[in-house]
């Protein structure tokens, strides 16, 4: 699936909508190792951006974001709209990253 054939909007342009194919979603739940909470802990103590954290979470973000496509693959879609991400703490130090939008057969218009 193209990238340029998915939105967080509800439209593509230049595309028209040949069929709905319904929700899809992705879903990773990602800890740190041992090394990585010490690292990022060490990282708070002098400030500014905490790069192992935020590494972690852009890799927690893509994966949950490719799970998503290969859902909407598997329904027949080329593109998802309406992308959404939702993020949560399954227990301490442990997130849950959803990211979820709607799977369509999208056809150049025109």
């Amino acid at each position: 699936m193209e990238h340029a054939l998915t939105t967080t909007t509800f439209t593509l342009d230049g595309y028209r909508i040949a069929r709905n194919l319904g929700v899809v979603r992705g879903i990773m739940v990602r800890s740190r190792s041992i090394f990585g909470t010490i690292g990022g802990s060490l990282q708070t103590l002098v400030g500014g951006n905490i790069s192992l954290f935020t590494s972690l979470c852009e890799k927690t973000r893509n994966e949950a974001f490719e799970l998503m496509l290969e859902h909407a693959r598997q329904l027949g879609a080329n593109g998802v709209i309406g992308i959404r991400y939702d993020a949560n703490e399954v227990m301490n130090g442990v997130p849950e990253v959803l990211c979820h939008g709607k799977a369509r057969l999208v056809e150049r218009s025109g």
